[in-house]
């Protein structure tokens, strides 16, 4: 061997032990540093996948509150090109500083919930059909489409789709029949669209507003979008009757303290080009929307309600400005996906 060499032509016996010594030891730490891999970085907090398997968005626990505001003039004419400056935040009446702030035309995780119960029916459907063309052609040509027809219950159509053709061709195969479940339907909604991959989340109800079968009642439906940061839009599908029943009335209600609890609207067309002109209002303010985010001074995950106050303040010139957002948020953990 070359090592009894090395001891025989140069070396003492306590020389060449020290040598072998050595020559393990260098061999382990070479063995050691290619086997052990290099460290990975850590979550900043627990994850899970969201969806029903391993390729979903995953889902990071923040303490970030984020807001999506819809600011509008006198007219109702949506106004851009405000800075964070314009606008202040009060979480439980105390001043927020602003850390997160977006006006860019971002495309949006939006639920389509669209009623084929047999209250749909003759030209109301057609109708709602049609105008439904408008709102996905005047939308951001990236938004992501969850689709949810219901009538006894919910059915989800199209799951994180970008085609809005597809939609369109999903609502040719239906027909209005049976009872309507819109509250099971809203619940699917939001269980599904919060597991977007885009930031902004949206869900637009297609209904007269009527519920008569569903498992869930209102409250537990108000609860679970009080815990997330979707906006509801609501177009009311109506006819003569349905605007002086009790039951129309009674929709009609529903319909208007679920949409302005997130920040949304609730609309009424009364004739065709006005559902159109509606439908493509929706898309156009879904894409005219500011972004901001915060994280609460003193902030305990107690669970406890938490109110919202956001002021806009126009710029000099300009007349008084409006913004919608949503009401407040539950305190815990913020539930982001990626």
């Amino acid at each position: 061997m070359a090592v009894d060499r090395l001891f025989r032509n140069s070396c003492s016996n306590s020389t060449f032990l020290w040598t072998l010594v050595t020559l393990l030891a260098l061999s382990t730490s070479i063995t050691v540093s290619a086997q052990t891999p290099e460290p990975t970085s850590t979550p900043l907090s627990s994850m899970q996948t969201g969806g029903e398997d391993d390729t979903g968005p995953v889902r990071i626990k923040t303490d970030l509150v984020t807001l999506t505001l819809t600011v509008t003039d006198l007219y109702g004419r949506y106004v851009s090109g405000l800075k964070k400056e314009a606008f202040t935040v009060w979480d439980e009446k105390e001043e927020q500083e602003i850390t997160f702030f977006s006006d860019a035309d971002a495309p949006v995780s939006i639920g389509i919930l669209f009623d084929v119960s047999d209250s749909m029916g003759g030209e109301k459907i057609a109708k709602a059909r049609h105008a439904l063309e408008r709102f996905i052609n005047t939308s951001h040509p990236s938004d992501e489409y969850f689709l949810i027809a219901f009538n006894s219950r919910p059915q989800l159509l199209l799951d994180r789709s970008r085609d809005g053709d597809a939609v369109l061709r999903q609502l040719t195969l239906v027909e209005p029949r049976n009872n309507t479940a819109l509250y099971d339907a809203l619940y699917l909604g939001a269980e599904r669209v919060t597991r977007g991959s885009r930031q902004k989340k949206a869900i637009l109800i297609i209904s007269d507003g009527q519920d008569n079968s569903s498992r869930y009642n209102f409250g537990e439906v108000k609860r679970q979008i009080k815990e997330t940061d979707v906006v509801v839009y609501a177009v009311g599908i109506l006819d003569g009757r349905d605007s002086s029943s009790m039951t129309g009335m009674q929709g009609q209600a529903y319909l208007d303290e679920i949409t302005s609890l997130t920040g949304g609207k609730s609309f009424y067309p009364q004739t065709t080009v006005e559902l159109d002109e509606i439908f493509e209002r929706i898309a156009l303010e879904l894409r005219h929307q500011y972004s901001i985010g915060y994280t609460p001074k003193g902030f305990e995950p107690n669970g406890e309600w938490r109110k919202v106050k956001v002021k806009v303040k126009p710029p000099r010139g300009l007349p008084r400005l409006t913004v919608r957002n949503r009401e407040g948020y539950y305190a815990t953990p913020q539930i982001n996906y990626r």
